[in-house]
């Protein structure tokens, strides 16, 4: 009887996993190297502009920008699932995609814990789900040795420079405020109204943040502070810091990369206060 019970508990399970899949489309960069780490790579025929990485993903068709996508070849390739960026690809094509019948995944992370999930569930699409979910638990692993070794350290303030003109930060719980706030940062425009607030020089002042971060893509350039080192701690200090565009605004695994670099940063700031 407990076996037949067990069994019955069994059938939801194998009757909605997915189906490992011929052929795929990734529309944005982060689903694209998503698609790599969840073992996908050799089953992408396409994928947008600015897929990088790994380095397999820079010969791959482009259907896809930041203008919109190119419905009339993606519907041509006939691919059997489409990777998308919920709300970073545009609502009214991707619409019409499923009204075609295509089977859309949509990535939308909203968490670091949601990187980890999201591998596994590509996984699915696998023929193995084996690579998935050993760099799901290598993920797990590093974020959770970061959160005991962070958890309890004072918090510094921070100012993240999205782009340089116009200069542009990050509110609220919006990507990748959640990198900061692993390793103890305190975001000085997280209570702005807007997702990505438009912020001037003096904003930034008047809030007295104790690091600023830029990227790669978008350089904190000092100069832009210099007339600012007597009112800014973190220009006084040169506690101004870039870091890798793409480990930090795309959530992906390499996402893990850019919390243990700022995490580093943070404790120089931290040990400057002693």
């Amino acid at each position: 009887m407990r076996l037949a019970v067990f069994c019955l508990l069994l059938i939801p399970a194998f009757l909605t996993a997915a189906q490992p899949v011929k052929t795929i489309i990734s529309l944005s960069p982060h689903t694209t190297e998503m698609a790599y780490a969840a073992g996908l790579g050799d089953k992408l025929i396409a994928a947008s502009d600015y897929s990088d990485y790994p380095e397999a993903a820079r010969s791959l068709e482009r259907v896809a920008n930041y203008r919109g996508i190119k419905m009339e070849r993606i519907v041509t390739l006939q691919p059997d699932l489409i990777l998308a960026w919920k709300g970073g690809n545009p609502t009214r094509e991707m619409t019409r995609l499923e009204q075609l019948g295509f089977k859309v995944f949509y990535s939308d992370p909203k968490s670091l814990e949601d990187i980890a999930s999201t591998l596994e569930q590509l996984g699915q699409y696998a023929d193995s789900p084996k690579q998935a979910q050993l760099n799901a638990n290598d993920f797990r692993q590093r974020l959770n040795t970061l959160r005991l070794a962070y958890q309890k350290k004072n918090t510094v303030s921070y100012f993240y420079q999205l782009s340089n003109n116009p200069m542009i930060t990050i509110a609220g719980d919006n990507w990748p405020s959640q990198v900061f706030a692993v390793c103890g940062g305190s975001n000085i425009f997280a209570n702005s109204a807007a997702a990505y607030p438009q912020i001037s020089t003096e904003q930034v002042i008047v809030r007295q943040p104790e690091v600023i971060f830029g990227t790669s893509h978008a350089a904190a350039d000092p100069s832009v502070w210099d007339n600012w080192r007597q009112q800014l701690p973190a220009v006084e200090k040169q506690h101004i810091f870039t870091v890798t565009s793409d480990w930090l605004n795309r959530p992906t695994p390499r996402t893990i990369m850019a919390a243990e670099e700022i995490c580093q940063y943070l404790d120089q700031v931290r040990q400057s206060r002693l």
